[in-house]
């Protein structure tokens, strides 16, 4: 067995993202099937990206237009479930087209082949799925994706054996015939699930030698590919059916303060979804000024967070209204945002790699929501993940 054959989904990720010229050989020559290409890498990689949307969806909502809808924890996994079909099926619609126009510019048809190569050039932007999280940082995701390209574009020679002069015109026209497939594919989708109720980086520059790998992404930071492998292995772990159970939501709620200073509790409620998750919100109330304070448990989907606070992200954005702000403290994301105009915001923090912490409404300042999400009992929060 060579080293290539012997790395697990992390290294083997990490491998044709920050090394492909010496990667995509390698790939080349394991001797696999299009199935296990499928179960043993595509999938934990692309469900990243559904499961980011999904954390990102409880927490912070989706934008449309002018207003800002939060879906229910079923509708959110419905449309997180609807992407990952989704995903999936791109994923095989692009392996058939590329094994389908090898032949026509002088390389070779083999299916397990085009399958591996779509497969593994399509790892950069199912990793910066995790940054699906936080939606004002998607442009990101379409760098990364971008960069997949480049990289489908260097492995069409050693995998697919089309010529060197030939790869750009045979990247470019799979990625035209796919776009096309995978709309129709996608139109199919929609009215599928509809039936049953679903609903609907690049990388600037990269350093590494060994284990040490440094990757500096523009306007992001310093990757930290340690964090980012330990969590990798636990969505790997989550795939083998090892992810810890959420905590029970009663636990949770039990945590929610009856006030927050000069804000009184009017309501509480939690739910729970099988073994993917639990959530317990609370709403406090002082004068006209009203905030909401949730807790998520995203249990073994954590992992998919632990990847987007290993990529060190930071932004701000700041106007004559308010600002928003992410960034990452200690390895957690931490997100905030504030209008001046009408007196509301958000202010949210990550915790001990599972939990998601947010204050949300409108108040007298930031610092107030700030105290209420400090309100939670760090320690006894913490203590519920072992």
């Amino acid at each position: 067995m060579n080293d290539w054959q012997s790395q697990g989904l992390v290294e083997r990720a990490k491998a044709i993202t920050l090394k492909p010229d010496e990667t995509w050989p390698q790939i080349a020559a394991e001797q696999t099937t299009p199935g296990d290409v499928i179960t043993r890498y595509a999938m934990p990689l692309l469900a990243i990206g559904p499961v980011a949307s999904f954390i990102g969806g409880q927490l912070f909502g989706i934008s449309v237009l002018v207003a800002t809808l939060k879906p229910s924890l079923m509708s959110g996994l419905g449309m997180a479930l609807t992407s990952f079909v989704m995903s999936l099926i791109s994923l095989v619609v692009i392996a058939l087209v590329t094994d389908f126009l090898a032949p026509k510019f002088n390389g070779e048809a083999n299916r397990t082949q085009a399958f591996k190569l779509v497969a593994y050039a399509m790892t950069p932007g199912w990793v910066a799925g995790a940054l699906g999280i936080f939606p004002a940082l998607s442009i990101l995701i379409l760098l990364a994706t971008l960069y997949g390209l480049y990289l489908f574009f260097k492995g069409a020679t050693p995998v697919m054996k089309v010529p060197a002069e030939k790869a750009g015109g045979f990247t470019v026209v799979t990625v035209v015939v796919a776009i096309v497939v995978n709309l129709v594919a996608a139109a199919l989708l929609t009215t599928v699930t509809g039936m049953f109720g679903l609903g609907a980086a690049a990388l600037g520059s990269m350093d590494g030698s060994g284990d040490t790998v440094e990757v500096n992404v523009p306007g992001v930071g310093t990757i930290d590919t340690g964090k980012m492998e330990d969590a990798a292995k636990q969505l790997e772990g989550m795939a083998n059916g090892e992810a810890p159970k959420p905590v029970d939501m009663a636990a949770l709620q039990a945590l929610l303060p009856a006030s927050i200073g000069a804000y009184q509790r009017t309501s509480i409620e939690s739910a729970g979804v099988g073994g993917v998750g639990s959530k317990a919100e609370a709403v406090y109330q002082n004068g006209d000024k009203q905030i909401r304070l949730e807790i998520v448990d995203i249990a073994g989907l954590g992992a998919v967070a632990g990847i987007a606070g290993a990529m060190g992200v930071e932004q701000s954005r700041e106007d004559a209204d308010g600002y928003e702000r992410t960034r990452t403290v200690d390895g957690a994301i931490q997100t905030e945002k504030w209008n001046k105009t009408n007196q509301s915001g958000s202010f949210g923090t990550q915790v001990a790699g599972r939990f998601m912490v947010q204050a949300e409404g409108e108040a007298g300042s930031i610092d107030e929501l700030k105290a209420a999400v400090a309100g939670i009992d760090r320690g006894k929060l913490e203590s519920l993940a072992k």
